[in-house]
């Protein structure tokens, strides 16, 4: 193995996706001297298999939608099906401009970036295309790959992963979904809007487990009027072919048969032969082992994005890239609030949501303590205008601090921005209220949501 000894980079980043990325122009903004290692393309899962190719489809569909249903807002279009090699340009121009300028930006920051595959070979070293690559300090950021459950085989045929979906070359006459989370709904909603005849098959108990009960049977109550089957509580057993398609066969025999079957149980790390332990590395089922910081036991690595055990977000993976920039160029750093994330399922209707569910304040503060208040989007201006239903829940500590927010309807993504603030703020009601919001947005129905919550609403009742 070569190894150039007359270069020691200050970091050395083992990934190019979200977190890698985003602590590489970090660092190098900090004067660290930054190398960047990436097998495929800088950008990783999110800009190419994941978030921004997702969220196109899902805004193809939409206007798939608005076509469909153009008489009742008294325009006259007419809906002649959907052109696959179109949409995916549509969706493969804006990655190619994101990706060129993502590119762009790495140049101009003077990051050193090494196409190829990268191997942990010691805690201060990496080894890719036959070169030693030596750092101060490495950063881990391998991401993480689409999972599948024991004795289910991804096949890319009429068995797939997300991956195989985003570029798929028809759209589905039927296709069984299993996973009812973000991924699954997400596909769901997408190819339902294509015309696709969708299930979604989850084990547990509701579509997007992990939000608020609440948002979760909003949801399912507006798929149901879209069209969208889905099957709650009861586990997957089996896959087969079928002469056409593919049978799925669960836990209490229930058969569904359809064309495809994706799988979108969610996403497992990659760190497998990357000689990560062999460094030392604390490891459990596959993720690497963090502290607050981001640190890992041995003092020279950190590990950031989907390869530790934190949230599987784009934005989680940049903020963990950038605080571990940060701590190394000797800044002071404030470690990650997890609950303060945003999260934001993009499905029609949308799933957003900030801080904790109202089971989880209860579970936390007390029954007797929290208070929950719902305002329903029906009385807000702008939302009938888009003629979308919802609500937006708040969850408060008696007398203090708003802890949660979750929205559902059309479009929640975009308001989330003032819920983060409103929770990682620790704003109480009346301060909210208190803001002037402009009038007629979606974004009013929070401030009418803290009105009431306050004691005075306007557009609710008491």
């Amino acid at each position: 193995m070569a190894n150039d000894a007359s270069t020691v980079f200050d970091l050395v980043i083992l990934g190019g996706g979200s977190g890698g990325y985003a602590a590489a122009l970090r660092g190098a903004q900090l004067g660290l001297d930054v190398a960047l290692i990436e097998k495929d393309k800088v950008g990783g899962t999110c800009l190419h298999r994941g978030c921004i190719p997702t969220k196109a489809l899902l805004h193809a569909g939409e206007i798939a939608d608005q076509a469909r249903e153009s008489e009742q807002f008294g325009v006259k279009a007419t809906f002649e099906g959907i052109d696959v090699p179109a949409v995916h340009k549509y969706k493969d121009d804006v990655i190619s401009g994101l990706y060129k300028g993502l590119q762009g930006l790495i140049a101009s920051r003077k990051v050193t970036y090494i196409e190829g595959t990268g191997r942990l070979s010691s805690p201060t070293s990496v080894d890719v295309n036959g070169q030693r690559i030596q750092g101060r300090h490495i950063l881990l950021a391998t991401g993480s790959v689409p999972k599948s459950l024991p004795g289910l085989e991804i096949d890319g045929n009429r068995i797939i992963s997300s991956d195989h979906a985003l570029v798929l070359d028809r759209v589905p006459k039927s296709a069984i979904i299993l996973g009812g989370g973000v991924i699954g709904v997400e596909f769901a909603s997408a190819w339902k809007s294509f015309g696709s005849d969708v299930t979604v098959i989850e084990g547990l108990k509701h579509l997007v487990p992990v939000e608020d009960e609440n948002s979760s049977k909003l949801l399912e109550r507006a798929f149901r009027k879209r069209g969208i089957k889905f099957n709650l509580g009861t586990f997957f057993q089996k896959a087969e072919y079928t002469q056409d398609g593919v049978k799925v066969t669960l836990a209490d025999g229930k058969e569904f048969e359809a064309e495809v079957l994706l799988v979108a149980v969610g996403r497992g790390p990659v760190s497998q032969g990357l000689g990560y332990e062999e460094a030392g590395v604390a490891m459990d089922r596959g993720y690497v082992l963090v502290d607050e910081y981001m640190r890992t036991n041995v003092p020279t690595i950190s590990a950031v994005g989907d390869l530790v055990p934190t949230l599987q977000l784009a934005h989680v993976g940049f903020a963990e890239g950038i605080l571990v920039a940060e701590r190394l160029a000797g800044l002071k750093t404030v470690p990650i609030d997890y609950d303060g994330v945003p999260r934001v399922t993009y499905c029609h209707p949308e799933v957003a949501s900030v801080g904790i569910t109202e089971a989880k304040a209860k579970e936390i503060y007390g029954a007797d303590k929290v208070v929950a208040l719902k305002y329903n989007l029906a009385g807000n201006g702008k939302s009938k205008i888009l003629k979308t239903a919802g609500e937006i829940k708040l969850v408060q500590v008696k007398d203090g601090a708003v802890v949660g927010v979750h929205m559902v309807g059309d479009r929640m993504g975009e308001q989330v921005g003032e819920a983060q603030l409103i929770y990682n703020w620790e704003a109480l009601p009346a301060e909210v209220a208190q803001l002037i919001h402009a009038h007629p947005t979606q974004n009013e129905a929070l401030g009418e949501a803290h009105l009431a919550l306050a004691g005075k609403p306007l557009h609710s009742h008491d």
